[in-house]
């Protein structure tokens, strides 16, 4: 019988969670931040050294630096196996973990738990998308929702205005296009058009992919130029040979799970965040061959070179 995950040496360890780190980004060596200089430091910390643990001095430059220099985790006063407690926590809750839940578990302040949540779900967002989906043979589903509570459910002051009511009223778009047995990437849109959407299509699909949507007039205009099909939902069609988006609503059924049941509320600003957590745990699924500490670990990857600061985490765009 395997030994217990929680077991794991570091989930309780600083020292062991820092190695971890290092092993997960520094699998050639030292890389210095300062200079870029691999395998040139000299470890001048820990047990058998007069400076904090894990801290080096590269031979090149002459600067001092850690393992969390120039990542997420840089100047955190978080200890370092917390940060890893939190990252296996997010990797493996298919449906997320709640700020609150964390702020009970690590026993940390709900406000720090929250600061960890987001830093966390910055590692997770793609490198902006290094390459495109699908490509000849493929198929890839192009669909749209909205996210967000019932007007009927919020305080009157947060209701929008009458003549703005309606079925998507007070939601927001999301764009998301999933490739069969493969990943999916998800958009915060302003709104709805066809241009924007087009835009999108053209940037992250393979030209030479065959793209199934429903009969969203929108979404349609936007695969132009692609090999496509679509479904007629409105007149009770959702499967005609391999034409059909039950992929992509599959997906869509687990982020708004998530957001309804555990999140309950996610703000305009940070929805593009919380719809990188729910694209990477979709990329690195079961079904892919990835368990959850090689999910963890790939979050882990992500950390370098995106320092998020308070003031950053304040801000927020569309897309």
């Amino acid at each position: 019988m395997r030994d217990s995950e929680l077991n794991n040496p570091v989930l309780s360890s600083d020292s062991e969670a820092r190695a971890w780190l290092e092993r997960i980004l520094w699998p050639s060596g030292p890389v210095c931040p300062h200079c870029g200089t691999l395998n040139e430091a000299t470890l001048i910390g820990g047990e058998k050294h007069s400076h904090r643990d894990g801290l080096y001095m590269c031979n090149a430059c002459r600067k001092q630096f850690t393992v969390t220099v120039g990542t997420i985790f840089e100047r955190s006063h978080v200890p370092l196996h917390k940060w890893v407690q939190a990252a296996l926590l997010i990797a493996a809750s298919k449906k997320g973990i709640s700020s609150h839940q964390l702020h009970r578990l690590l026993r940390v302040t709900y406000k720090t738990a929250w600061f960890m949540s987001m830093r966390l779900r910055e590692a997770m967002r793609e490198g902006r998308f290094p390459s495109v989906l699908g490509g000849e043979g493929k198929t890839a589903e192009a669909d749209e929702t909205y996210v967000g509570g019932r007007e009927k459910n919020k305080h009157k002051h947060k209701r929008i205005p009458k003549e703005g009511k309606g079925p998507t009223a007070g939601k927001e778009p999301v764009f998301s296009l999933v490739e069969r047995d493969g990943s999916v990437r998800s958009f915060h849109v302003p709104e709805v058009k066809g241009s924007t959407l087009r835009e999108i299509v053209r940037a992250h699909l393979d030209g030479k992919t065959v793209v199934y949507t429903d009969d969203n007039h929108t979404t349609k205009f936007a695969v132009g130029g692609f090999v496509s099909e679509s479904v007629n939902h409105s007149i009770g069609e959702y499967v005609r040979g391999p034409a059909h988006t039950n992929t992509i609503e599959n997906y869509f059924s687990i982020l708004k799970r998530g957001i309804t049941g555990t999140y309950h509320h996610v703000s305009q600003q940070h929805l593009k965040r919380y719809l990188a957590e729910f694209d990477f745990r979709y990329n690195e699924r079961m079904a892919l061959g990835v368990n959850d500490q090689e999910r963890a670990t790939k979050m882990l990857q992500g950390i370098l070179g995106k320092r998020l600061t308070y003031r950053r985490t304040g801000t927020g765009s569309n897309i």
